[in-house]
C-alpha cells in the first residue's frame, strides 16, 4: 500500500467554507445597517418617509442586479483569491461611506464642514434649513454610498459558489453551500442585537463604521489561507483526490472545449439551463430581500416596537434564528440521493418543492398576527429557512449543469434577474404602503385594509412565486443533462450532417 493511499484526508474544504460563511455573514451585516437605523434614527434626522425608503432600497436592488451582470464575468476572469478580495474591500468601503452622509449634507446645504457627526446635525437645526432639502440631499448620498456597496456585494455569491464547485464535489456541493448561505442568517441574527444598541449608544453612524471595518479583517484571513485546492500547502492528495472525484472519468474533446470557452452571457441564453436558472432566482429572491427589508418595517407598524426596543430586537432576532434551520435544507438532497439512489438533479429538485410548498406559510403571516406577534415571527423564520434552503440548492445546481470555470458568471447572471425581482418588490411595497396609508378603509385585499391590505398583497404574490418557479424549472429542465452533454449532441449531430 502506497504512502499515498494509507495518508488521512484533510478536510481544508470545510476550513474554506467556514471562511465563506463569514464572508457571507459579514455581507448581511452591512446589508441590515440600514433596515435597522432608517425608521429610528435616519427617518427623525432627514424627514424619509416609507416611500423615500422604498426608493432606496429598489434602486439599490436594482443596482445589484446590473452589477451582476459584470460580476460574475470579472470573478471568473479575475480568479476567487483576488476576486474576493475585490468585492470585500469595496463593499466594505461603501458601508463606511454611508456614515459620512450627514456631514456631507450638513456641508452642501449650509457651506460649513464640520467633520463632527453631532455637531453637523447640531448645525443643520440652527440654519434651520428646509426639511426638503435636507430629505432629498441626503437620500441622493445614500444612494451614493448604496451603489457603490452594491458593486461590490453583487459578486459576493458569484464568487462563492464558484469557491464551492473548486472545493467540493457535486454531491456535497449543496451542503457546502447552504452551510456559507446560513452566513446570511447569521449575520441578519447578529445585526438586530448590535446595530440598534450601537446607533443608541454612539450614534447611527458609528454602527455603519464599526460593521463596514469587519470586512478588511476578513480580507488579511482570506489572503493568509486560500489558494486553488492543486495550489494549497494545506490540501493534502487523498483530500484533492475527493475533490475532484466528478473530473476524474471526464473526456471533453477539442470542439467541445472550444465551445465552452465561449460561454458568456449571450452564448448561455441559449440554453435551458440557463433559464432555468434564471426563473429561479426571479421568482424567488423577492421575498428575501422583502423579509430584509420590510419586515422590521411591519413590525413596527403593526406592534409598535422600535428596532433598538427589547421587543423588536428580540422579534427580529428570532426570525433569523429560526432561519438556521437552513443548514439541514442543504442535506436533504443529499439524503434524497442516498435514500432513494436519485442523481443530484433530481435529488435537488425533490427537495427544491418540498421548500417550495413551506412558502405557502407566507399565507398565513398577517392573518397570525391577531393571535399573536410571536406566531408571525414562527412563520417569517420558517419561509426564511425555506428560501435559504431552496436558495442553496439552486445555487448549486449552476454546478451539476455549467462547467467551473464559468460557474461565476452562470451564478451573477441568474442572481442578475433576481436583483430586478428584488428590485421590482422594494419598489411595489414602498409604493404600495404609502398608498394603502393615504387610501386607509377605502384600500382592502382578502379582508384586510390600509397598510395591512398591502403587506398581505406582497406577502401572498411572494409566497406563491416559489410554486410557479419550480413548476417552470422542471418543464424547461426535466432532466440531469449538463451544458457539456448538450453540446457534444450538438457536435455530433453537425458531424453526421
Amino acid at each position: 500500500m502506497s504512502p499515498i493511499q494509507i495518508m488521512k484526508m484533510t478536510n481544508f474544504r470545510w476550513v474554506v467554507c467556514g471562511m465563506l460563511f463569514f464572508a457571507t455573514c459579514i455581507n448581511y451585516m452591512d446589508r441590515q445597517v440600514l433596515s435597522l437605523t432608517w425608521k429610528d434614527f435616519l427617518s427623525p434626522e432627514f424627514g424619509w418617509t416609507e416611500e423615500h425608503y422604498g426608493y432606496i432600497t429598489a434602486i439599490f436592488s436594482l443596482s445589484y442586479a446590473l452589477f451582476m451582470f459584470f460580476a460574475g464575468k470579472v470573478m471568473d476572469m479575475m480568479g476567487a483569491r483576488w476576486g474576493y478580495v475585490l468585492a470585500v474591500t469595496l463593499w466594505s468601503f461603501g458601508a463606511i461611506l454611508h456614515a459620512f452622509c450627514g456631514i456631507v449634507t450638513c456641508g452642501l446645504l449650509t457651506g460649513h464642514w464640520l467633520f463632527s457627526f453631532d455637531g453637523s446635525r447640531e448645525l443643520l437645526h440652527d440654519y434651520n434649513v428646509a426639511t426638503l432639502a435636507i430629505t432629498t440631499c441626503s437620500m441622493y448620498l445614500f444612494l451614493v454610498c448604496r451603489l457603490i456597496f452594491s458593486l461590490g456585494i453583487s459578486a459576493n455569491f458569484p464568487v462563492a459558489i464558484k469557491v464551492t464547485t473548486e472545493y467540493f464535489p457535486k454531491k456535497d456541493r449543496a451542503f457546502a453551500t447552504a452551510i456559507f448561505n446560513s452566513g446570511a442568517c447569521v449575520g441578519a441574527l447578529i445585526a438586530p442585537i448590535t446595530i440598534p444598541y450601537l446607533a443608541n449608544r454612539f450614534g447611527w453612524e458609528v454602527a455603519y463604521l464599526i460593521v463596514g471595518a469587519v470586512g478588511y479583517i476578513w480580507v488579511f484571513v482570506w489572503l493568509l489561507y486560500y489558494h486553488l485546492p492543486k495550489n494549497n500547502p494545506r490540501v493534502n492528495q487523498p483530500e484533492l483526490e475527493y475533490i475532484l472525484q466528478d473530473y476524474s472519468t471526464r473526456v471533453v474533446d477539442t470542439i467541445v472545449r472550444r465551445r465552452l470557452k465561449k460561454l458568456g452571457f449571450w452564448n448561455s441564453l441559449r440554453y435551458r439551463q440557463m433559464w432555468a436558472m434564471i426563473i429561479g432566482k426571479f421568482t424567488t429572491d423577492g421575498l428575501w430581500w422583502y423579509i430584509l427589508f420590510w419586515v422590521p418595517v411591519y413590525i413596527s407598524d403593526n406592534y409598535n416596537y422600535s428596532m433598538d426596543s427589547p421587543m423588536g430586537m428580540a422579534m427580529i432576532f428570532a426570525i433569523y434564528l429560526i432561519s438556521m434551520l437552513s443548514i439541514g435544507g442543504g442535506y436533504l438532497p443529499t439524503y434524497f440521493m442516498d435514500r432513494y439512489m436519485l442523481s443530484p438533479y433530481h435529488g435537488r429538485m425533490r427537495a427544491m418543492l418540498f421548500f417550495a410548498l413551506m412558502q405557502l406559510l407566507g399565507l398565513l403571516v398577517v392573518p397570525a398576527g391577531d393571535f399573536s406577534p410571536w406566531v408571525v415571527v414562527v412563520l417569517l423564520g420558517i419561509q426564511s429557512a425555506a428560501h435559504q434552503s431552496f436558495s442553496a440548492n439552486l445555487y448549486s445546481m449552476a454546478g451539476d449543469f455549467f462547467p467551473k470555470r464559468v460557474i461565476a458568471t452562470v451564478t451573477s447572471i441568474g442572481s442578475l434577474f433576481g436583483g430586478v425581482a428584488s428590485s421590482i418588490a422594494m419598489m411595489s411595497s414602498g409604493a404600495l404602503v404609502v398608498y394603502a396609508h393615504e387610501a386607509g378603509e377605502t384600500f382592502g385585499f382578502l379582508g384586510f385594509y390600509g397598510k395591512e391590505a398591502a403587506y398581505m398583497i406582497m406577502f401572498t404574490a411572494l409566497s406563491l412565486s416559489y410554486i410557479l418557479g419550480w413548476a417552470l424549472m422542471k418543464l424547461l429542465v426535466p432532466n440531469d443533462t449538463t451544458i457539456e452533454d448538450v453540446i457534444k449532441k450538438e457536435v455530433l449531430r453537425h458531424q453526421k450532417s
